[in-house]
């Protein structure tokens, strides 16, 4: 037996696979003639060999490429980008090999389509090893946008089996329009994780839209402070850019920061590639049934939006209707937008500082630099009256495809600026625009942005100011006041579109019968979830109160008709009177048999019905007139460049020369000179500081070894004391 297993071990050993067995255990050391020596020393190689190549990392191994996690990968790419926004990038395939952020892509995008998040965990192990297909795939340029049949990695709710299916089924699917393949979104998401950080850092702050922490209540805000005083309004419509570009137009924006060619060609097959559209076909018209089945969600199939929630979204002002949707580009597609538009952005903030001619007279801005924080930050919505001598300035905000230019001056020069973008549009975009299109609006008319409308009123208030001698002035003041108001009209147009009312003049609610099969206490907790969001929505606007009040009685009067004709009561009198006033109370109760819905209640067999908030305006909050600060940004941009000034070495050099100036130390210095102390001590200066144990003795010798350090400097011995600000100051 031991003279076979030599035998065969040498066959194996002159294999390539052990060949680095052979180089190390050479042939003199086995000798055949003894079985038991070659057999030992050959069953130990074995044992070698194998163990050592289990060693190995599999670079095919999806656990072994997550070296850490995701969203730590995600912030360092932001941190880098914030450090450095001028720097154009050229390597960033090494983010694309990354194998962590395929992972978080995974999670996000099962997250939308299964409606729950997926943690890290609990991936499968089959999911890991297609998802590194899909990734290898990308690298090697094997990746196809709008894949139909073949996928490197499919969604865990597609069962489908492409191999078995009919010639018909291929065909229905190869033809008509079908929603963006899984592997498709993924590649998105890692596409929009790598370019989101890198243009973010460069955007300019003038734009609002499609951005992480800048919303329409952003916008609200900076035109509540920023464009108070201006005369005349030139208000644009460059939405038709967002319906499609040329794909060399969006590549030339995109390669002005980004030159990474693999990126860059991603991008490009994601516009080039066709995506196959079906015509709607007239189809026979379908008899109503009388009985509809009530449908019944599978297990992973997602719930869809609630009632409140799709109401609410039909309350989308027109600016943030339109959102980009350009090939297979997917969620990049926003992002593109902005980097087409943002040549937009730094073309009107060139034409700010060119505009600006600044007048001494003027009570706010008279500074010749024309800071963009300038004017009055307690109060930003009033401007004083200055006089025929005006300081003529502009402002501009974009949100989306729409634009608001603020002009203080003339007409003429307002006019001058439209002729002047229509010119740039027609250059840089190739969009014809016309005078129609970029109305020059008066501010006594209105102008209406995020159905909101701006108008100026004239205010007397009573300006107080401390003046020279500490003396404190009360005096009349004039001036005109930015007023920024929800528009009434607006908000009657979208609940007409919404069927919760009909007419103009004098609306009358309608019921909303897609509530009639539920439940009075789910109806009104639906409905107060969406009077909630209109409270939040319409917080900045002046007549908050009022248009909150109105959308409260447009909503009880819709479900007071609703109630009326389920529970068969002719009229909403007669449900306000059993209801009350904001209808918690119930509406439905079997007299004589069933017990009272409070003591059903108490037992916990029936729900508890809240009634409607805001039915009276003395419910409704206040305005929100809190200032936006100066230099504001969103609290993750703040969060990023604090940090970065935190660990920037000039930051550190300038506290510290501050601190010796005032004659104090850091404490940073303190500690290494506690610590300098003790180790000195501990060498044998103090003997009986080395017998000291635990932690309060560790605090002691800290304390004895200062303390000699001061007395050092006190008596004069001045080599100990020398050496001890020399070592702290170098561990410093």
């Amino acid at each position: 037996m031991h003279r076979r297993l030599a035998v065969i071990g040498h066959q194996l050993l002159k294999e390539p696979t052990y060949s680095s067995l052979t180089n190390t255990i050479s042939h003199t050391h086995l000798n055949y003639l003894n079985p038991r020596t070659s057999g030992s020393k050959l069953f130990r190689a074995f044992i070698f060999t194998s163990t050592h190549q289990r060693r190995v990392a599999d670079p095919n191994d999806p656990s072994t490429l997550m070296k850490e996690d995701g969203v730590a990968v995600c912030s360092q790419m932001w941190i880098e980008n914030f450090k450095e926004p001028e720097k154009t990038v050229t390597q960033l395939a090494h983010y694309l090999r990354r194998f962590e952020l395929w992972v978080l892509a995974y999670q996000k995008v099962c997250a939308d389509e299964m409606g729950a998040y997926v943690p890290r965990s609990a991936v499968q192990r089959s999911a890991l090893e297609d998802l590194l297909a899909l990734r290898n795939a990308v690298l090697d340029g094997r990746f196809k946008w709008g894949a139909r049949l073949e996928f490197f990695i499919k969604s865990p709710k597609d069962k489908t089996e492409y191999e078995s299916l009919s010639k018909r089924k291929i065909r229905a699917i190869l033809t008509t329009t079908q929603p963006p393949a899984f592997q498709d979104r993924i590649v998105q998401e890692v596409l929009f994780m790598i370019l989101e950080p890198i243009y973010e850092s460069r955007f300019s702050q003038k734009s609002f839209a499609f951005r992480p922490g800048r919303t329409a209540h952003t916008v609200l805000r900076v035109i509540r402070r920023s464009f108070a005083g201006y005369l005349w309004y030139i208000k644009g419509d460059v939405s038709t850019i967002l319906d499609g570009m040329k794909a060399g137009m969006i590549i030339g924006a995109l390669m002005r920061d980004v030159r990474d060619k693999m990126v860059v060609d991603l991008v490009k097959a994601a516009l080039v590639t066709p995506v196959i559209t079906s015509q709607v076909e007239e189809t026979k018209k379908k008899v109503k049934r009388k009985y509809q089945k009530k449908k019944v969600l599978a297990d992973d199939e997602p719930k869809p939006d609630p009632y409140w929630l799709d109401s609410f979204f039909g309350f989308a002002p027109e600016e943030a209707e339109k959102v980009p949707s350009w090939g297979h580009c997917g969620i990049l597609s926003p992002l593109l937008a902005n980097v087409c538009l943002d040549e937009l952005d730094r073309w009107m903030e060139g034409k700010i500082k060119e505009y600006y001619c600044p007048s001494k007279s003027d009570v706010l801005w008279n500074s010749p630099e024309g800071e963009v924080e300038q004017g009055n930050t307690s109060w930003p919505e009033f401007v004083p009256t200055s006089g025929p001598d005006k300081t003529r300035k502009i402002d501009y905000v974009r949100f989306g495809g729409h634009i608001l230019i603020g002009v203080r001056g003339p007409r003429a020069d307002a006019a001058t600026l439209r002729k002047q973008l229509i010119e740039f549009c027609d250059k840089t975009y190739m969009l014809k625009l016309d005078n129609e299109g970029l109305p020059i609006e008066h501010i006594t008319k209105g102008i209406m942005f995020l159905d909101h409308v701006l108008c100026r009123r004239v205010v007397y208030p009573t300006l107080r100011y401390t003046a020279t001698g500490g003396k404190i002035i009360s005096e009349k003041g004039v001036g005109t006041l930015l007023s920024v108001t929800a528009s009434l009209k607006q908000c009657i147009k979208q609940f007409r579109k919404l069927s919760y009312l009909k007419g103009d003049r004098d609306p009358d609610p309608q019921p909303c019968f897609r509530m009639f099969h539920a439940t009075q206490a789910h109806t009104n907790a639906q409905m107060n979830k969406f009077l909630s969001t209109m409270v939040e929505w319409y917080r900045y606007a002046d007549n908050r109160k009022k248009i909150v009040n109105f959308c409260s009685y447009i909503i009880r009067g819709s479900l007071a008709k609703l109630y009326a004709a389920k529970y068969k009561l002719r009229s909403r009198a007669k449900v306000y009177k059993i209801g009350a006033r904001n209808l918690s109370r119930p509406l439905k109760e079997k007299k004589g048999q069933s017990p009272e819905f409070q003591n059903l209640l108490r037992m916990g067999l029936a729900e508890s019905i809240d009634g409607l908030q805001y039915t009276r305006m003395s419910l409704v909050p206040e305005t929100d007139y809190t200032p936006l600060p100066t230099g504001w940004r969103p609290d993750h941009e703040k969060a990023l460049l604090e940090y970065i000034k935190l660990h920037d070495p000039k930051t550190v050099e300038g506290q510290r020369s501050c601190l010796k100036e005032q004659g104090l130390i850091s404490p940073q210095d303190y500690i290494s000179m506690l610590v300098w102390n003790y180790k000195r001590n501990a060498i044998g200066v103090d003997q009986q500081s080395t017998t000291l144990s635990g932690g309060n003795n560790m605090g002691k010798e800290l304390l004895l070894g200062s303390n000699e350090g001061n007395n050092d400097l006190k008596t004069g011995d001045q080599e100990d004391g020398q050496e001890t600000l020399l070592a702290a100051q170098s561990i410093g």
